[in-house]
């Protein structure tokens, strides 16, 4: 059965990396409602506030020795059992959901997720859509380095070639997949800003495909736009975005703090 999935998540691919998926309509709009009606009548005290944006923490606390467990539930759990037996790439069930709401101009700054996480995160959007840009970790171009320990410009140009940025549209109701050089190599992050730039995402023409069916989903407004040539094509953000950021700790304590 995992080996099944596997095989339909190859359906999924997109890019030149061989580890990043992309489920277009992975969960109905019922399914969403039914998620955002128990995401905001959570009880405030839920919400956690930060810079430029407010979350909810389900599962417990992640420690760099593992989770301190909640039981997740059933409104979530109800997506990750099927998270995780539609993409067969988690060994045991997703223990942990971070809900990020995003207002429309901001974004998270380019990071990775930290070691006390199974390499896999799962990522479904409802709401707004936004790009998702991925860059190389700099670590990796030092890496890159010859045996005098300089960079040369045979290594820095193959280096430019395996590693090259890219980004990826996240629509309502879609699922985003990465692991192994996806999750290990770059780091993700989207920008505080409005208006996103969508030319040249490696999923385009996936997205282009279901945008018109989509579009009374969440508005004209936040459809994307195509204005002229190639270079006008953008999303104007005029709504929220809720995410669910997945993830398995593999480390799980009872009580955490006797360590």
């Amino acid at each position: 059965m995992e080996t099944e999935s596997k095989q339909k998540l190859t359906n999924f691919k997109v890019g030149s990396l061989p580890t990043l998926f992309y489920i277009p309509d992975f969960i109905t709009d019922t399914h969403q409602t039914l998620l955002l009606n128990n995401i905001y009548g959570a009880p405030s005290s839920k919400w956690k506030l930060l810079k430029n944006r407010r979350l909810q923490n389900w599962g417990g606390v992640v420690h760099e020795k593992g989770l301190l467990p909640q039981t997740l539930p059933p409104w979530l759990t109800n997506f990750t059992q099927k998270i995780s037996e539609e993409s067969g790439l988690f060994p045991s069930p997703i223990n942990h959901v971070l809900i990020n709401e995003y207002q429309p101009n901001q974004g998270i700054m380019p990071h990775q997720d930290g070691p006390s996480y199974f390499p896999v995160v799962a990522i479904l959007s409802l709401g707004s859509p936004v790009v998702m840009d991925f860059t190389p970790h700099a670590r990796l171009k030092l890496d890159s380095k010859d045996s005098n320990g300089e960079i040369t410009e045979i290594a820095k140009d193959k280096w430019l070639d395996d590693h090259r940025p890219f980004s990826i549209i996240l629509m309502p109701r879609s699922l985003l997949i990465f692991k192994d050089q996806a999750y290990s190599d770059y780091l993700h992050g989207i920008k505080d800003c409005a208006v996103h730039g969508y030319d040249g995402a490696v999923n385009e023409t996936e997205v282009l495909k279901h945008n018109e069916s989509d579009r009374h989903l969440f508005g004209t407004e936040d459809a994307l736009e195509t204005v002229g040539k190639e270079e006008y094509k953008n999303i104007s953000r005029t709504s929220n975005r809720i995410s669910l950021t997945c993830r398995l700790v593999p480390k799980v304590h009872k009580n955490l703090f006797r360590f």
